[in-house]
């Protein structure tokens, strides 16, 4: 009997050569390993917020009582919304604006979160070069904010060493004074005095430019290659913070006064979670640690195999985010407990958070160990390497999301392509690098990713589980991973998650408060430009639906209908990986060979193929079932 011979058209032309296709799409490039997206991941969401952010939240909002709604909001709005993202990436293999081929007709919100990460990447890089000058500036045997003196110092500038050294018993008037830190700080980086506010710019300060200009250069370096090069970077970036946490954090609970600190720090106050203020503190925390909303976790995931486990991931980051985050307190408070021991004040007066905390407060701190250089440049440098990891993300986020639009003219010139991105960004950032460029900072900062982020979460929790369909998402996480996710994601997705983060945005509506600066209070105008900064991320999202709507025909709700289904092509990126209502709705797909690839491949059904096989009989019962309704 002649031996069967397979047709020409079951099999890819990639399999003529012997081989049957790799796992993930070459052109779009992909993880080298699956340590890269990992370490990603956690570099992307262990951040600067958790080191000037979380501390300080914590003492203000019940100490160690805190951590019991944080880590309630951790489980309820973070690590749903965290494998949410992840799973969307995943399956679909896209970035951020071409993943809503799940429908069409809410693509403005990809518009809009490529909108906010754009604003966010352009003052995230300026706070890298501060990190960059103050590292710079460590360079030295004698720090420069360590003593009053200098030619930016006032009469105001009160040096603790020369209390210190006086021996006096008399206590000393700290009223109206201010630490030689905090004028190096403002008087000399910022060179503030040189603007009268945000509508008077003044001089750009060249050694910002240039350190904004350096930012710019590694950030562009390390992504050049897109995920293969960034992802060998982060295998330094996202574990040296840690050496550098714990060797920070050894030294400061050595200190004398630090347990003063530490228990300022950890006392728990539970009369505290009587208040609502404390529960939305805690979900604002989660919410921004974690990078949600930004697209970086959905581009970061779209790298990865198709049958790569995210679930296992998705705890692993979040809860090791949690963790570096109280880590990092006991670091920064024991240094403070001893610094408030030194000055003789309680920790509540020099405990800041932000800038405040990394510029002015804990170097100050720095001055008053012995080797100050040393400890100053390794606390910068840590800086340094937990702001690059975000900042990659927000890079490969844009370039991503644009270049899988035009994939044809793009993904060949992506080198070329991530360049002008990084230059026009640049040129856009350079307004914060002159005497009143803080202003502008914190205007970006309160209104990019404000309510803004919040309405594109909640939109993409709702269009993922109403419009889609929950039972249709499980089914691709269980054709994805082999499980479909239990109970309790889906009671997040479609309750707890979406309610919550609705409860988020009304209580920043109503407790609305404009922004300000120390003592400077911003004027109306630029009050209204920073809202129009948040509505207009929001605003992509009706657009979008308007232009998705005239592309289709038929009748107003017809038209909406179709914009609201899945396109042809929408699902896994690769032919072997599509199986049931996939299978043969890829763009030029020879015919329904998924399996006939696999069997070849492996010389047997896998298990994969057998967790596609039962998600098609279990389609096939559903249209049973509803053929005889």
């Amino acid at each position: 009997l002649p031996q069967p011979v397979t047709p020409d058209l079951l099999v890819s032309p990639r399999s003529q050569d012997g081989d049957l296709g790799s796992e993930c799409p070459e052109d779009r490039g992909n993880w080298t390993g699956r340590l890269d997206f990992l370490l990603s991941c956690i570099g992307y969401c262990v951040g600067l917020g958790n080191v000037w952010r979380f501390p300080y939240r914590a003492y203000t909002n019940g100490g160690g009582a805190f951590l019991v709604p944080y880590f309630i909001m951790l489980a309820i709005c973070g690590i749903p919304i965290f494998f949410m993202e992840l799973s969307l990436g995943q399956f679909s293999s896209l970035g951020p604006l071409a993943v809503w081929k799940i429908s069409p007709l809410f693509k403005g919100v990809g518009m809009g979160t490529i909108l906010i990460v754009s604003l966010v990447a352009i003052y995230y890089n300026m706070i890298i070069a501060y990190v960059l000058f103050y590292l710079f500036a460590s360079l030295t045997s004698d720090l420069p904010w360590q003593h009053c003196g200098n030619w930016w110092n006032t009469d105001l500038c009160l040096d603790h060493h020369v209390i210190k050294a006086g021996n006096t018993t008399l206590p000393v008037n700290t009223t109206n004074t201010v630490s030689p830190s905090e004028e190096y700080w403002s008087r000399y980086v910022l060179h503030i005095q040189g603007s009268s506010g945000i509508g008077d710019p003044g001089r750009i300060r060249w050694n910002l430019c240039l350190c904004l200009l350096l930012s710019w250069t590694i950030v562009y370096l390390c992504i050049l290659k897109g995920v293969k090069s960034s992802g060998k970077v982060v295998y330094f970036t996202a574990t040296f913070p840690y050496l550098i946490l714990v060797m920070l954090l050894i030294r400061g609970v050595t200190l004398e006064g630090a347990w003063k600190g530490i228990q300022f720090y950890l006392t728990p106050q539970f009369d505290h979670l009587l208040s609502s203020k404390v529960w939305i503190e805690a979900a604002l925390q989660i919410f921004y640690s974690l990078g949600v909303g930004f697209g970086g976790l959905l581009t970061f995931a779209s790298y990865n195999t198709f049958h790569q486990n995210i679930y296992r991931d998705t705890f692993i980051v979040t809860l090791g985010n949690a963790i570096t985050s109280i880590l990092a307190g006991f670091a920064i408070f024991s240094v403070l407990g001893y610094m408030s021991q030194e000055l003789g004040v309680p920790v509540n007066q020099v405990a800041k958070a932000g800038p405040g905390l990394a510029f002015v407060v804990y170097p100050q701190a720095m001055t008053m160990l012995p080797l100050s250089p040393f400890w100053s440049f390794l606390f910068f440098f840590m800086l340094l390497t937990l702001g690059l990891d975000s900042q990659f993300a927000f890079m490969e986020t844009i370039v991503t999301a644009v270049t899988d639009e035009f994939p044809y003219y793009l993904r060949p010139k992506k080198a070329s392509f991530s360049a002008v991105i990084c230059v026009s960004l640049f040129l856009m950032g350079l307004i914060l690098t002159t005497e009143g460029g803080m202003y502008w900072l914190v205007l970006l900062d309160d209104y990019s990713a404000g309510f803004g982020l919040m309405v594109v979460v909640i939109t993409t929790c709702l269009v993922v589980t109403r419009v889609y369909g929950m039972k249709r998402f499980c089914r691709d996480i269980h054709m994805m991973l082999g499980f479909k996710p239990g109970p309790y994601f889906r009671a997040c997705w479609m309750v707890l998650s979406p309610v919550t983060m609705m409860g988020l945005l009304v209580y920043n509506i109503v407790k609305y408060q404009p922004s300000e600066y120390g003592s400077y209070r911003f004027p109306p105008w630029a009050e209204v430009l920073g809202i129009l900064m948040g509505v207009l991320s929001c605003l992509m999202i009706p657009m979008g639906m308007v232009v998705a709507v005239l592309r289709e025909e038929g009748t107003l709700w017809e038209r909406v209908q179709q914009a609201s289904q899945p396109t042809m092509d929408w699902g896994p990126s690769l032919e072997e990986n599509r199986t049931g209502m996939y299978v043969a709705s890829l763009a030029g797909s020879q015919s329904p060979k998924p399996l006939m690839v696999h069997m070849r491949r492996y010389g047997g059904i896998t298990s994969y193929e057998n967790t596609a096989i039962e998600v098609d009989r279990e389609m096939e019962e559903e249209d049973e079932e509803e053929s005889i309704m």
